[in-house]
């Protein structure tokens, strides 16, 4: 009775997810709108930190933008201990755009500031005599095709929009990122499905921090960066802010690309880890109810297979609408169908990084990045 129970449950959550969920699960790509807006001015602000490897690339597909308006890249060095700043002035001038790029070092980290957003909010201070009407927020690992800017500008003003973010396509080449990566992106737009982020009437925001174009004055309506300066996931937190007094958009796409490589399951774990916790709000709680649920919706399933006849007749239909809801992913990421035969093992996998998450937060090292322990609080 029990595990017919569990097959009951199990097949109601994923009839939710298929219908009820704002369709997350189909991964649409909107196409962008092509047509002739009024110049304005761009500020793109890109912090970085120790990004030697990648920045050249990111700054080259910066400086290449075709947008027509003035446009100026600020590239804030966050106390690199490597060549980021020779590195991107290199890229900058190979591409004949060394004009189009400064680089700004960034003041000491204030206490009570995420590394991130102190570098952001450096990068807006020294564009202030540039006078930008929009802000671009790039990632020094991401790179964009050249008509990223236009279209993100389109975007907003056809649509009257005061935030538009784009969710880049990851990488997924080594054996542990075609497991996870694609997963990553299922798991986050279930979370902040894109049709209910673009309803003004709901209250789900949400963005992508490798790719966000703002209005500079919803960016001061809400009291600038420093009315964020403590949070960890600090893109969404800039979305539901905005979202109080605008309308946001947030999309896929395909021309906007990561060039991070997560190569081992270690990687992976550690990126997952270092939000997870901060993501249920520090709640042991809602700790419990994640593990319970992703058991539930994922490897459930897959156990009952193993029971009773009508149990493992209704695992058999949850596995089989689990791997309809995941195969546009994996299309998306143009991988194998078979992958979705090992998403309750995948699932499992975020589910221990989730718990590792709320383990280094105990333990006064969560939010680790680039020797930074970031997420240190503890409380219920």
């Amino acid at each position: 009775m029990i595990a017919e129970c569990m097959g009951a449950l199990s097949l109601a959550s994923w009839v939710y997810l298929l219908v009820g969920r704002g369709e997350f699960w189909r991964m649409k790509i909107e196409p962008l709108p092509r047509r002739t807006s009024s110049p304005r001015r761009i500020a793109v602000i890109v912090p970085a930190r120790n990004e030697a490897s990648l920045v050249g690339h990111a700054t080259e597909s910066l400086v290449r933008q075709d947008y027509q308006g003035p446009f100026h890249i600020f590239l804030v060095d966050d106390h690199s201990t490597d060549a980021t700043s020779e590195v991107a002035l290199k890229a900058a001038e190979r591409a004949g755009h060394i004009n189009s790029l400064t680089i700004v070092q960034a003041r000491e980290l204030p206490s009570g500031w995420t590394g991130k957003l102190w570098a952001g909010s450096e990068g807006i201070r020294a564009a202030e005599a540039f006078q930008p009407d929009y802000l671009w927020f790039s990632d020094a690992d991401i790179s964009h095709d050249p008509s990223v800017l236009r279209d993100l500008v389109q975007r907003l003003e056809r649509d009257n929009l005061d935030l538009v973010s784009l969710m880049v396509k990851l990488r997924s080449n080594s054996f542990a990122e075609k497991l996870l990566i694609p997963a990553f992106v299922f798991f986050f737009l279930k979370l902040y499905p894109p049709a209910w982020v673009n309803q003004a009437s709901r209250r789900t925001a949400a963005a992508a921090g490798g790719c966000i174009l703002i209005r500079r004055e919803a960016l001061m309506r809400i009291g600038g960066i420093a009315a964020i300066h403590d949070q960890l996931i600090d893109d969404c937190a800039l979305a539901r802010a905005v979202k109080k007094h605008g309308k946001i958009w947030l999309g896929l796409t395909e021309q906007s690309t990561s060039l991070r490589e997560y190569g081992t399951f270690r990687d992976i774990g550690h990126m997952i880890s270092r939000t997870a916790f901060t993501q249920l709000h520090h709640s042991t709680l809602l700790l419990l109810g994640t593990i319970i649920g992703m058991s539930v919706i994922y490897v459930a399933p897959l156990a009952l297979l193993a029971t009773s006849r009508t149990a493992a007749i209704l695992g058999l239909c949850s596995l089989a609408m689990m791997w309809v809801a995941y195969a546009p992913t994996l299309r998306l990421y143009r991988q194998s169908f078979a992958w979705a035969l090992l998403l309750p093992l995948t699932a499992l996998f975020y589910v221990g990084a989730t718990v590792n998450s709320a383990m280094q937060c105990w333990t006064g090292r969560g939010g680790s990045w680039k020797g930074r322990a970031q997420d240190l609080p503890a409380a219920e």
